[in-house]
C-alpha cells in the first residue's frame, strides 16, 4: 500500500476551506513520499443512508449475498476497499450545525463494518484498520475547534479510533465568520505547511 485516501465532505465546491486545507496536505505528502491519491468527495456521491435491509446485506458475506443484496452492499464495500488500501487518510471535513455534515455520518455507517473494520470481543469492539495515519482538515464559520459546541471533531476521532485508526492528527480553520477569521485560515495553513516540512 502506497495511497491517500482524500475525502471531503464541504458543499462549497472550490470555495471550501477544508478542501483547501486537505488538497494541500495531500498533495505535499504524497509530493514528499511518492504516495497515489485516492480522491472521493462525500458532498457529490450522495451516499445513501443505511436501512435495515442495507445494513444485513452489509453483513452478510459476498459468498451468500443474495443479487438484491450484493448491489445493497456495493457502496459499502467500494468505501471500505478505498479504506484498507490506503495508507494515509485525510479528510477535509467542515463542521455544519455543531457536528459532522450527513455525508460523514452516511460514509461512517456504511464503512464500519463489522468482522472487516472492527470486530466484537470480550473486552469489546476493536478496530481492524491498523498502522494508518489520519489527517482531520476542519473549517468552521463560528464554532471554536475543542470548545463544548464541538461535538465533530471529537466524534471524528473517536470513529476512527473504533475502525483501528488511532494516529490523527486535526489542523483547524475554525470560527472563520469571526473578525479575526482570515487570521484563523493563515494559521491552518502556516500549520500544514508545518506538518509537511
Amino acid at each position: 500500500m502506497r495511497n491517500i485516501l482524500h475525502l471531503t465532505a464541504s458543499i462549497r465546491g472550490d470555495e471550501s476551506v477544508s478542501r483547501s486545507l486537505s488538497t494541500k496536505l495531500a498533495e505535499g505528502i504524497a509530493e514528499r513520499s511518492g504516495l497515489t491519491i485516492t480522491m472521493r468527495d462525500l458532498s457529490a456521491d450522495d451516499l445513501p443512508y443505511i436501512s435495515a435491509e442495507r445494513f444485513a446485506a452489509n453483513l452478510t458475506p459476498p459468498g451468500e449475498r443474495t443479487s438484491e443484496q450484493s448491489e445493497l452492499a456495493a457502496i459499502a464495500d467500494a468505501l471500505i476497499a478505498e479504506l484498507e488500501a490506503a495508507d494515509t487518510i485525510i479528510l477535509g471535513v467542515p463542521i455544519y450545525n455543531f457536528g459532522v455534515p450527513a455525508s460523514v455520518k452516511a460514509w461512517a455507517d456504511l464503512v464500519a463494518r463489522a468482522g472487516t473494520t472492527f470486530k466484537y470481543t470480550s473486552e469489546g469492539p476493536v478496530g481492524l484498520l491498523k498502522g494508518k495515519k489520519a489527517y482531520i482538515a476542519v473549517a468552521s464559520g463560528g464554532t471554536p475547534v475543542g470548545s463544548d459546541a464541538d461535538f465533530m471533531t471529537p466524534w471524528l476521532k473517536f470513529f476512527l479510533g473504533f475502525i483501528g485508526i488511532d494516529d490523527v492528527t486535526i489542523v483547524a480553520a475554525d470560527a472563520i465568520n469571526r473578525a479575526d477569521g482570515e487570521a484563523s485560515i493563515a494559521s491552518a495553513h502556516k500549520e500544514v505547511a508545518r506538518l509537511l516540512a
